[in-house]
């Protein structure tokens, strides 16, 4: 609560700056993306707020935190941006933007490689709110890594594409697996697998959130071990 109180006053300020919202603003500005907009120490801490929690007993915390994402909702998303297809729109709206993290998109083609092997996603709402929440579709981890583990088979995981398996698993995922919404309050923390698949839902309307939009910093640090480390199934 002590993190997420003095992480939410630093918040307030980082949105409102023209420079920030100029690099950040997604979907018609009803997104703030933020990565690596909130300025925490090495240490996860904030302002001298020490960056704590039970979550800490399931996983090995990094000994160099990174700067957290800042990502933050407003009423209307997802509004399609003038850059983005129908399709992608689509599926930004019925599917929530479903994704494992780490799979960037590349070339014209946008298909899909690892470059990022986060060890876990740890996210920690700023502000209580009920709109636009994080969505998990749960036990999907153990759809979505062993697929992608079979479709590297031994290469450099950074040398194959990925992106017919891991949308196959995704298509599998949807049709044997519900969503379910994740709505949490400031002191609360939501600890996500690496191989999850997640996304956001709309911000529907009668769904209610503070003036300053829904607030959430996410931390993801790499593994140590690399790619090889993020494609086993621990």
């Amino acid at each position: 609560m002590r993190w997420a109180q003095a992480a939410h006053d630093v918040a307030l300020h980082i949105v409102q700056d023209p420079v920030q919202r100029a690099a950040n603003l997604r979907h018609d500005e009803t997104w703030f993306v933020g990565v690596d907009a909130l300025p925490n120490d090495p240490d996860g801490s904030i302002n001298g707020a020490p960056l704590e929690g039970c979550w800490r007993d399931h996983v090995v915390a990094p000994d160099t935190w990174h700067r957290a994402q800042l990502s933050v909702v407003y009423p209307g998303y997802p509004r399609q941006d003038l850059d983005e297809t129908e399709a992608a729109h689509r599926f930004r709206s019925l599917r929530h933007a479903a994704h494992v993290d780490g799979l960037l998109p590349e070339g014209p083609l946008r298909r899909r490689y690892l470059r990022e092997w986060h060890g876990f996603i740890l996210g920690l709402p700023l502000n209580d709110a009920d709109a636009a929440p994080l969505v998990v579709w749960p036990a999907s981890h153990l759809f979505m890594g062993p697929a992608l583990s079979c479709a590297v088979a031994g290469r450099d995981p950074e040398t194959v594409d990925l992106t017919d398996a891991y949308q196959a698993a995704r298509r599998q995922v949807f049709e044997t697996i519900d969503p379910v919404p994740i709505v949490v309050k400031p002191g609360q923390a939501i600890l996500l697998h690496r191989h999850l698949l997640h996304g956001v839902a709309a911000f529907a309307p009668d769904q209610s959130a503070p003036i300053e939009g829904r607030m959430i910093a996410y931390f993801r640090p790499l593994m140590a071990g690399g790619a090889q480390a993020w494609l086993s199934h621990d």
